[in-house]
């Protein structure tokens, strides 16, 4: 039986409206997955401009960690009414979001160290520690996996007409660790130490970054196999979509393999 309910046995093509409506139920749910997905970062972002407003107040010129947020909603293109909306809410919202970090262990001994933006840190953790346990993972005390990461500054900024060479050179004056262009745009890593410093670099030649954040990044990975990879990207996946996490770091070793079979 074909979709418009008619059965029959033979190849005949289906009407047009037909094929469509088979076309897009096959894609429908990449399309709301894609939108889900953007409505997370934008609540990440509006996270993080709510406690940038909260430390240094609303005017982005006076308040670095404030220009910060606002490139980063560049970057997930969250739009410049969305952002002015966000900042005016923190300004009067009595809601005081605090950051907390929160380590522990995955399946096969994988680390992992989850970054929030909380306004109620008993939901957060009782959350967090849920999560773990449904993945077979298990939630640790501060500093328990920490010391299995370095802590490190990450810009992504457009090149436009900017000479590879003369960039490179600049923000290696001012602590860059490694640079890197491709597809258009430069990838910098600083030490933490050196954000600020990238930071207001940056701001100085004009640049215009797209993301601006810190990252922890491992300083070994953990190859595991296929099944239990599976199992610990599940969890990882699990904790990314909390609202209030914003972001996840870990140890495994991520194979195209393992990332082909999660599609």
């Amino acid at each position: 039986m074909d979709c418009l309910g008619v059965t029959s046995h033979l190849s005949l093509p289906l009407p047009h409206d037909c094929t469509m409506g088979r076309i897009f139920e096959k894609r429908k749910h990449k399309i709301f997955a894609r939108m889900d997905k953007m409505a997370k970062a934008f609540t990440k972002v509006g996270r993080e401009i709510a406690i940038a407003v909260k430390q240094g107040g609303p005017d982005p010129d006076t308040n670095s960690r404030l220009r910060q947020a606002i490139a980063n909603a560049k970057g997930v293109n969250m739009p410049k009414d969305n952002v002015e909306r966000a900042i005016k809410k923190a300004t009067s919202d009595q809601t005081d979001f605090s950051t907390v970090m929160y380590e522990g262990y995955a399946l096969g001994g994988i680390a992992l160290m989850v970054e929030c933006a909380t306004d109620n840190t008993n939901r957060t953790v009782a959350n967090i520690r849920s999560h773990f346990s449904r993945w077979g993972g298990s939630l640790g005390s501060s500093g328990s996996v920490e010391y299995l990461f370095e802590h490190k500054g990450e810009f992504i900024v457009k090149q436009e007409k900017t000479d590879e060479e003369t960039f490179t050179l600049e923000v290696i004056d001012a602590g860059a660790e490694d640079v890197e262009l491709q597809e258009g745009q430069f990838y910098i890593t600083t030490s933490f130490e050196d954000f600020g410093r990238m930071q207001k670099k940056l701001e100085e030649m004009g640049a215009e970054v797209v993301s601006a954040k810190t990252e922890y990044n491992p300083m070994n990975t953990t190859r595991l196999d296929m099944e239990s990879s599976k199992k610990v990207m599940r969890l990882i996946e699990a904790i990314e979509e909390d609202d209030d996490v914003q972001a996840v770091h870990h140890n495994m070793e991520v194979t195209e393999e393992v990332m082909a079979s999660l599609d």
